[in-house]
Parts: C-alpha cells; sequence; structure tokens
C-alpha cells in the first residue's frame, strides 16, 4: 500500500472559458470539482495505475464533505482527519484559446493542536503497511513548520521509504530530516539553494540531506540526482495544455517505480510521461491514459555522470 500525505487538502474547481481577459466579465463554458491538494491528486493518479493507495490528511466542514464524497467514488482509500474549520477550494480557470491556467488558491483551516495530534496517531497507524510514503504540498495555518520533517522522521523510523514534495521552510526543514526523495521544481530549488543551475542545485540539495532528489524542470523534464548516478529524462516534445497538476504526476511515476522496484531510467521514464498525460487532461489529478502509453517508449533518459 502507498500511503499519501495531504495535509492542506481542497476542493479543486476548474473553469474553462474561450478566452480569459482581464478586467472583463466571463461565460465559462465547463465547471469541472474535483478532490484536490496535491497528496489527493498523486494517491488519484497512482489508483488508476492499480496501486493500492491510502489517503490521509485534514478535511472539514461542508466542502470537507464533499471532498470526501467524491473520493469515495474513486478507488483511493479515505483515512482523512476531521477538523472544525472547513477545507479551502482553489479555482483554476483555463483559457481554452492558449492553454494558459490561471490559479487562485485559498488558505486552509487553522489545525488545532489536538487535531494535530490525532492526524499523528493516525499516520503512525498507517506506517504499518506502507510500502512507501509520500508528503505532499503547503502546509495550513496552525501546524509548525517542522511538521514535515517530523512526519519524515516518523516514517524513517518505521522503515517506510519516504518522498516529500513542498517547498520554502517546511522543504528546508524536511530535507535536513534526510528523506529518501525529495522532488522541487526549479523555483523551488533555487529558493532552497540559492543557485538557478540545475545541476549546481541538484546537487547541492542533495549535500542536505535527501538520498535522491529529483528536480522538475518543467517542460524539458526531470534531473535526477540519484546514489547511482545523475539521470536526465525529456518528453519527445513539449505538451501544450493544462500543467496543473503535473508535478503531482510525476510523484505518482516515481512512487510507482519505487514501489515496482523499477530501476531509475524506468522511474524517470514513468514521471515524464505521466507529467506530459497530465498536461493533455482538463483537471489535475487525472491523465490521458492513451498519450501515457504513447509517450513512454518516447522519453529519453540519459546517464549524466556514474556517480553524484
Amino acid at each position: 500500500m502507498i500511503l499519501t500525505v495531504t495535509l492542506n487538502t481542497a476542493l479543486d474547481l476548474t473553469y474553462r472559458v474561450p478566452a480569459l481577459t482581464p478586467h472583463a466579465s466571463h461565460r465559462v463554458t465547463q465547471v469541472i470539482e474535483r478532490p484536490g491538494g496535491k497528496g489527493l491528486n498523486v494517491a488519484r493518479v497512482l489508483a488508476a495505475l492499480g496501486h493500492e493507495t491510502v489517503a490521509t490528511g485534514f478535511a472539514g466542514g461542508a466542502t470537507g464533505a464533499v471532498l470526501r464524497e467524491q473520493l469515495a467514488a474513486t478507488p483511493v482509500r479515505d483515512a482523512l482527519v476531521d477538523t472544525a474549520g472547513p477545507t479551502r477550494r482553489t479555482v483554476a480557470i483555463v483559457d481554452a484559446t492558449t492553454g494558459d491556467t490561471t490559479q487562485l488558491n485559498e488558505p486552509g483551516p487553522t489545525v488545532s493542536a489536538a487535531e494535530w495530534t490525532a492526524f499523528r496517531d493516525r499516520f503512525t497507524e498507517l506506517l504499518d503497511g506502507a510500502s512507501a510514503v509520500a508528503l505532499c504540498g503547503s502546509l495550513p495555518p496552525g501546524i509548525h513548520v517542522g511538521a514535515y520533517a517530523e512526519l519524515v522522521r516518523l516514517s524513517r523510523t518505521a522503515g517506510v521509504p519516504v518522498l516529500l514534495d513542498t517547498s520554502g521552510e517546511p522543504l528546508r526543514r524536511g530535507i535536513a530530516a534526510r528523506p529518501d526523495l525529495v522532488k522541487p521544481n526549479a523555483e523551488e530549488l533555487a529558493q532552497l539553494t540559492g543557485s538557478r543551475d540545475p545541476l549546481r542545485a541538484t546537487r547541492e540539495a542533495r549535500g542536505r540531506g535527501a538520498r535522491t532528489v529529483v528536480s522538475s524542470l518543467g517542460p524539458e523534464g526531470l534531473l535526477a540526482a540519484t546514489p547511482e548516478g545523475l539521470w536526465r529524462a525529456a518528453p519527445p516534445a513539449a505538451v501544450k495544455g493544462n500543467p496543473t497538476g503535473a508535478g503531482d504526476s510525476a510523484v505518482a511515476g516515481l512512487l510507482s517505480g519505487l514501489a515496482d522496484d523499477a530501476p531509475w531510467p524506468e522511474r524517470l521514464t514513468r514521471a515524464v510521461a505521466l507529467s506530459a498525460a497530465t498536461v493533455l487532461s482538463p483537471v489535475a489529478g487525472e491523465f490521458d491514459r492513451a498519450a501515457y502509453e504513447e509517450l513512454l517508449p518516447r522519453v529519453k533518459v540519459t546517464e549524466e555522470s556514474a556517480r553524484v
């Protein structure tokens, strides 16, 4: 079983408009509502790939009830912890002409000390039986900035491989707790290391404590610094569409490869193909399966060095 953690879950709303113009009124041509937050997106993709997946984190209020009702219609098992405050909403506005997406993210509910304790207890229970765990996304108000570092240490104590996908100070503290894998994007990597050179920044990030660092380079693919060497993986061509959730699908691909004990080139191939296939899907947490299968044999993976 793969366990995903989304401390700041959301009910994702996607509005598609013919063209997005500032200071204008718009007619929405399509509305899609889905359970969201990075870890839930990862969980839905993993489940679609056939992996047994459990999702934990927080959900509350009327928005949280809708989220859980929709999650129940998926293969993902709900292990969310109740909060008194309502789950946030996010709104993605997709310009149908350009494919560009504008994202609006509400803040999450304030999590009390008692709610955090209840989550920690649930998380510790779920680690028993987990083959891997993914800690994903932002921290809601009320949760201390070292929360992910705490969860990384709990995972390591339980002997469960742990992937961390967050940003800012939670990433800085979390990486020092020595997760098995972190997956920053280029901006998160630059904030962490102070370098905008992807190769240098990826190596430096690995030196801060993570066993492996997989950096997302957007349409250029992934750069991975692993104990076995340095790898680059790129799609055959850039794809146009909605990039929301593409990074989450890359995380799902990495976890899928980990669960199957696949070699690094195959893990990176899955991650890049899933990411590109998600850009072609209208909403986060889903991917175009035909595109994914077509892309798999066409992803280019090259080894940059023998050791890093």
